[in-house]
């Protein structure tokens, strides 16, 4: 099964990083869901919420804002000014 490999980084620190089935996220353009296979994208990150669904255990969900979002070869790499765990 293919999976992404994610991750959450704040100003300051490395907030999640894993292997994940999807994450979903908040753009300026609206929500932006990402699979396995997704076409390379760079988006700006609205504040809100990143879901995350790893490929082991519980769902993840981080608040962001002031970033953005790259996807290139099945890697999500999201990068704000600020990211915490709720």
């Amino acid at each position: 099964m293919a999976e992404l490999s994610v991750s959450v980084v704040a100003a300051d620190r490395e907030v999640w990083s894993g292997a994940a089935k999807q994450i979903v996220a908040r753009t300026t353009e609206g929500e932006i869901g990402i699979l396995p296979g997704h076409e390379p994208v760079l988006g700006i990150l609205g504040a809100g919420e990143v879901r995350i669904t790893p490929v082991s255990g519980s769902p993840i969900i981080a608040r962001a804002e002031d970033g953005f979002l790259s996807v290139e070869n099945d890697t999500v790499t999201v990068v704000a000014g600020f990211a915490e765990i709720q």
